[in-house]
Order: structure tokens, then C-alpha cells, then sequence
């Protein structure tokens, strides 16, 4: 495992906490940082995130 996937990640919306950083997540830029998603906060705002709302709107 490499040293970038040893880190465990957090949801940015519920506070989930995942080791590595798991496929299923997304990931967000907004105002030049990364912010990560679960698949279920994925999925409950994909229309915010495809129309790149940053996510305090959403």
C-alpha cells in the first residue's frame, strides 16, 4: 500500500471515515482545496456537485 493510501479519508459532508480513499468517493475542488464524498452524499447531491455548487449551498 502506498503511503497516500494509508491515510484514512472523512467525508466532507456526514463525517464518514474511510482507510485509504476509497473508489466509490468523489472528490471536489472547491476554493483550491479537495473535499471528498461518501457514495451517500454522493449520491443525495450529485445534481449540486455536477453543476459544481460548492457544497455549503448544498
Amino acid at each position: 500500500m502506498d503511503e497516500e493510501n494509508a491515510a484514512e479519508t472523512v467525508c466532507a459532508g456526514c463525517g464518514t471515515v474511510a482507510e485509504g480513499t476509497p473508489v466509490t468517493w468523489i472528490c471536489s475542488r472547491e476554493r483550491g482545496q479537495a473535499r471528498y464524498f461518501c457514495e451517500t452524499c454522493a449520491r443525495t447531491n450529485i445534481r449540486a456537485i455536477e453543476g459544481r455548487l460548492d457544497s455549503p449551498w448544498w
